[in-house]
């Protein structure tokens, strides 16, 4: 059956529009754990857009399920990583002027220093991740560099212009899970995901794992966190 991260991000982006001190993040994650969520995810920016140190250190702290910390491959944040030691580490491209992700890493171009950074974490006792496009030479790169899991990129097949676009991006990701799959990696999901479009990406299986943020947040606003959570645990336990 698979689960459901829920990422905090964007309650940390509210709180920094005010440079204030609430909503907190760390609260949030509280009660996401308490609504059914199996994982806390988080992004520690270089810029610090939003998630702080503080708010990592915290969360190490205090999260009961799973923390999975994403981040770029820089000297800084694996040195962050390994002080404070996330069940997960999922390294994402990460680019100063972008708005969110945008799209998934190019492992094969930057095979060695992949390969370098996922040691040292792996060393550190951290599970390591991959955010990548369903591409079945990135989903091999990620197999050959040694990381644990891999994070299918689904933001072409939310944004999908039409229903033929969308389903092209669907035989993609299914592609792709059986692809890692076979290669013995874990696999997880994100990006754009929402509880309109979730159950077509539940329905062949094989992901361990939803990394689902804004939709989530976006939800609470109006009904609540905790109602937010549940309904999207409903969606993906219950497809």
């Amino acid at each position: 059956m698979a689960k459901l991260g829920v990422n905090i991000d964007h309650v940390a982006t509210i709180r920094q529009a005010r440079g204030g001190a609430e909503p907190d993040p760390v609260a949030a994650a509280a009660i996401a754990e308490l609504a059914g969520a199996d994982g806390i995810t988080i992004h520690l920016r270089e810029d610090r857009r939003h998630i702080q140190d503080r708010d990592l250190k915290l969360l190490r702290q205090t999260v009961k399920t799973k923390l999975n910390l994403e981040m770029a491959a820089t000297e800084e944040m694996i040195g962050i990583a390994l002080a404070v030691k996330p069940d997960m580490c999922t390294l994402v491209p990460e680019k100063r002027q972008e708005l969110t992700t945008e799209g998934g890493l190019d492992v094969r171009l930057h095979a060695q220093s992949m390969e370098r950074s996922i040691a040292r974490l792996q060393d550190g006792g951290i599970a390591v991740s991959v955010f990548i496009d369903p591409d079945p030479d990135q989903i091999k790169a990620a197999h050959k560099v040694g990381a644990d899991y891999v994070e299918i990129h689904t933001g072409a097949f939310a944004d999908a212009s039409n229903w033929k676009v969308e389903e092209q991006e669907l035989i993609k990701i299914e592609n792709a899970v059986k692809l890692a799959s076979r290669l013995g990696l874990g696999v997880n999901a994100g990006h754009g995901l929402n509880y309109t479009n979730i159950k077509k990406v539940t329905v062949f299986g094989g992901i361990e794992e939803f990394n689902i943020g804004h939709s989530i947040i976006s939800r609470a606003v109006f009904a609540g966190l905790d109602r937010a959570v549940r309904d999207m645990v409903d969606l993906i336990k219950y497809a």
